[in-house]
C-alpha cells in the first residue's frame, strides 16, 4: 500500500448486486465497523423505497446495521491512497441481518466444511461495452473488426480492457484471462481459483473496479444478462471443486475428466443442481433481462441437463480430471449478486449429496433441444420467483430471510418493469449493471 495518508473504503454488495459504501480514514485501518441504515435492503433500481420489504425494519424506525470488517481482509484500493475492504452486516443486538449475500455464502462454506471438505470457486464474467453518444443516448462501443477470442486494438480500441489488466496486477487481484467473447462488443473476465469466499470478494471488488476504470476511459461497461437483443447474454459461470482434510481435490476421477466415472460427491452435486433446477434461476438469474438470456440452444443453462464438455449444457464437467478436477454451472447471469449465487450452487449441491437424490442420465445428445427427460427454466423472473418461493428446501437452505426479501424486491421489479420495451428495461439497469 502507499505509504501517503489512507482512506479505507467499506464495502457490502447488496440484494440488487450493487456496491454499497462509505470512505472513511485512517484511523479505521482496524478491526472495525461503520453504520448503514437497514432498509438498504429496500432501496430499488430507481431508488423508490420500498418500507414494506421483509427484514428491512422500515415500520420500526429506519434502524442501523452494522458493516464490520477485520484488518486483516483489507486490501489496496484503485482509486489513489485509499484501501478497500468488505464485511458482514449485523443487527444493533449482534445478531446477522438475515438479508447479508456475504453471510449466506458463509454459512454454505461452514455446512461443507463440517463433512470435511473446503469449497473452491472459480468464476467467468461476461460484459458487455457501451458508449454514451452526445445526445445523451447509449449505444454498443464500436470495435471493429472484433471476433471472437480477439485481443488487440482491433478488439478495444480504447484499450480500456489494458487498463483493468494493468490495474488489477498492480493491486492484486488476480486474472487468469481477458479476451472477446462470441458476440461484439462483449468480453470475458476470468478469475483464479480460490477458497470460496476468498474468491467471491475477489470478483466482488474486480467487477466493481473494471466498472469505475472502464467509465475513466468513456466506457460503460455492464454485466447486464442480455443487454443487447439478439446477441449473445452475458453469464456467470461457477466453477467448484473440494480440497478434503489431506489436500486433495475430493472431485478427482481419473486423469482425463471421465463423466461416465463420477465418484459419489460428484453425482450428489450434479443431482441437486438437476433436482432444485428451476428454483435456483430465481436467485442466480434474478433480473427481468435473465429470461430472455435463458433461452434454447443459447449455451446458457436452460436445460435441466449435465454432461462432459459440452457448452450446451447447465452442469459440464471438466475434461481435465484429476486435480484439476471441477464441475461448471452454467445458468446464473452477470448480474446476480456474486454471493448469493455461490451459497445457492453450494447449498444446492449439499441438498443432492445429503438426500442422495437420484442422478438423471447424462446428456447424449447436442444440447440444443430437449427430449421428455428434460426440462427448462421458467419463461420469466416471476415464473422463476414462483419456483423458488415452492422450494423451501433451497430457501432453508440459503437463508429464509434472504430468499423472503429476495423475492418481494424482485416480484417489485417486475411490476416497474412490465410495460418497459428492451431499450427502456435495459437503460433503467444499465448504470448500476
Amino acid at each position: 500500500m502507499s505509504d501517503h495518508p489512507q482512506r479505507l473504503r467499506a464495502m457490502f454488495c447488496d440484494h440488487l448486486s450493487i456496491m454499497r459504501g462509505k470512505y472513511l480514514p485512517a484511523s479505521k485501518m482496524g478491526d472495525d465497523e461503520s453504520r448503514f441504515a437497514r432498509p438498504t435492503f429496500s432501496v430499488h433500481y430507481d431508488k423508490d423505497l420500498l418500507i414494506e420489504a421483509p427484514g428491512t425494519m422500515c415500520l420500526q424506525g429506519i434502524p442501523d446495521m452494522a458493516l464490520r470488517w477485520k484488518a486483516s481482509e483489507i486490501r489496496q484500493g484503485w482509486e489513489p491512497n485509499t484501501s478497500v475492504v468488505l464485511g458482514d452486516l449485523f443487527a444493533g443486538d449482534g445478531t446477522e441481518i438475515p438479508m447479508c449475500p456475504r453471510s449466506a455464502l458463509k454459512r454454505a462454506v461452514a455446512a461443507w466444511q463440517a463433512r470435511g471438505l473446503t469449497p473452491k470457486v472459480g468464476i467467468e464474467l461476461e460484459a458487455y461495452a457501451f458508449v454514451r453518444q452526445q445526445d445523451g443516448t447509449i449505444a454498443p462501443y464500436d470495435t471493429p473488426g472484433g471476433v471472437v477470442y480477439g485481443t488487440g486494438n482491433f478488439t478495444d480500441p480504447k484499450r480500456f480492457t489494458d487498463a483493468i489488466w494493468n490495474k488489477a496486477q498492480e493491486i492484486g487481484l488476480p486474472l487468469d484471462l481477458i479476451t472477446a467473447e462470441y458476440d461484439t462488443p462483449q468480453y470475458e473476465f476470468t478469475l483464479t481459483f480460490d477458497t470460496a469466499v476468498e474468491h467471491v470478494d475477489t470478483v466482488v471488488l474486480f467487477r466493481q473496479m473494471a466498472r469505475e476504470v472502464a467509465l475513466d476511459h468513456g466506457i460503460i461497461l455492464t454485466f447486464l444478462p442480455k443487454p443487447i437483443p439478439g446477441k449473445g447474454g452475458n453469464g456467470m459461470h461457477i466453477n467448484l471443486s473440494f480440497t478434503d482434510t489431506a489436500g486433495q481435490n475430493a472431485l478427482a476421477n481419473g486423469p482425463n475428466g471421465d463423466p461416465n466415472n463420477l465418484n459419489d460427491l460428484a453425482r450428489g452435486c450434479v443431482a441437486g443442481w438437476m433436482h432444485h433446477h428451476r428454483a435456483m434461476a430465481g436467485l442466480i438469474a434474478p433480473n427481468a433481462l435473465s429470461y430472455d438470456r435463458l433461452q434454447p440452444a443459447s449455451l446458457s443453462g436452460f436445460w435441466c441437463n449435465w454432461g462432459g464438455d459440452n457448452r450446451n449444457v447447465t452442469v459440464r464437467l471438466s475434461a481435465e480430471g484429476g486435480k484439476k478436477a471441477r464441475l461448471e454451472h452454467r445458468m446464473a447471469d452477470a448480474a446476480a449478486n456474486p454471493y448469493t449465487a455461490v451459497a445457492t450452487v453450494l447449498q444446492a449441491a449439499l441438498l443432492g449429496v445429503q438426500n442422495q437424490y437420484p442422478l438423471q442420465p447424462m446428456e447424449t445428445g447436442n444440447g440444443f433441444s430437449s427430449n421428455d427427460a428434460t426440462q427448462g427454466v421458467a419463461s420469466s423472473l416471476t415464473d422463476a420467483l414462483n419456483d423458488l418461493d415452492a422450494d423451501h428446501a433451497l430457501s432453508a437452505a440459503v437463508g429464509a430471510g434472504l430468499v423472503e426479501n429476495h423475492l418481494y424486491m424482485k416480484r417489485a421489479e417486475v411490476d416497474k418493469t412490465a410495460d418497459f420495451d428492451p431499450q427502456t428495461l435495459r437503460d433503467w439497469y444499465i448504470w448500476y449493471l
